[in-house]
Formats: C-alpha cells, sequence, structure tokens
C-alpha cells in the first residue's frame, strides 16, 4: 500500500470548495471548520484552506507541445477512472488548461491526461497509463 501524501492548497471559499472538490470531483469530506474542510482526495488527504487572497497564478512550462500550468497537482487513476472522471467534467462544461488527451503516444511514459483549475485557480492534473509500469520509466522522452 502506498502511504497517502497530506497537501494542504489555498481557497477563497469553502462553499465553493466544497461544490468543486466535494460535488463535481466527488471527494469525501472529512473534518472541517471554519477555516478549512480535510478531504479524502482520492485516498490521500488534502485540506482546503480558506484565505483572503490567492497566492501568484501559477508559471507555464511546455511538455508534448503543451503549456503545462506548474505548480499542479493530482492523482493517476486507472484508465477506465480517468475517462469516466474526464466525460465528467467536459458534461459539467469545466473549461480545461489542457484538453484531456494522450500525452508521449508511442514513447516511455506514454499517458492520458487533462489539466484544469478549481474556481481558486489552482491547477490540477489527472493521468491515467495503458501500462501503470510505465509510470516511472527512465527513458529521456525527447
Amino acid at each position: 500500500m502506498v502511504q497517502p501524501f497530506h497537501l494542504a492548497i489555498p481557497v477563497t471559499n469553502l462553499t465553493d470548495a466544497e461544490a468543486f472538490y466535494g460535488e463535481l470531483l466527488g471527494c469525501e469530506k472529512g473534518r472541517s471548520d471554519s477555516q478549512w474542510i480535510d478531504w479524502n482526495f482520492f485516498g490521500h488527504q488534502l485540506v482546503t484552506h480558506c484565505v483572503e487572497v490567492m497566492p501568484s497564478p501559477p508559471s507555464y512550462n511546455g511538455v508534448d507541445d503543451h503549456a503545462v500550468p506548474v505548480p499542479h497537482f493530482g492523482v493517476v487513476l486507472t484508465m477506465s477512472d480517468w475517462q469516466a472522471l474526464a466525460n465528467k467534467l467536459e458534461t459539467a462544461n469545466t473549461e480545461f488548461v489542457i484538453a484531456p488527451y494522450i500525452r508521449f503516444k508511442g514513447k516511455p511514459g506514454e499517458q492520458a491526461t487533462m489539466f484544469f483549475k478549481d474556481p481558486f485557480g489552482n491547477a490540477l492534473e489527472f493521468k491515467a497509463f495503458a501500462d501503470i509500469n510505465q509510470l516511472f520509466a527512465t527513458n529521456k522522452i525527447s
């Protein structure tokens, strides 16, 4: 079993955080307070902390001819769970930073990926591998 990670991120409104993380992404709500909410983020602990002002927006780094927001966070899903989430987000008219597609096609580390932001500008990436053994592939991509 992989030990769960803990990540705390800023948000400016906990009601909007509940709608995004709880309703749209389907994360189970855990402990909460007037300033934060714990989430079961696909088996990991994500905490949304309410702040008055969000930090600077992300920068972008070129990967596979796409502008990837940095920082970002997310989860590696099974391919079927990734596709189900992509369909759910598309149905909800989510604005993607990078729409769902297959990255590094035919190369080491080939993966399905998508990027989008939460209502506060935090960037998320969800990915999946047809061959999970490629998760930590060491071959150089380019």
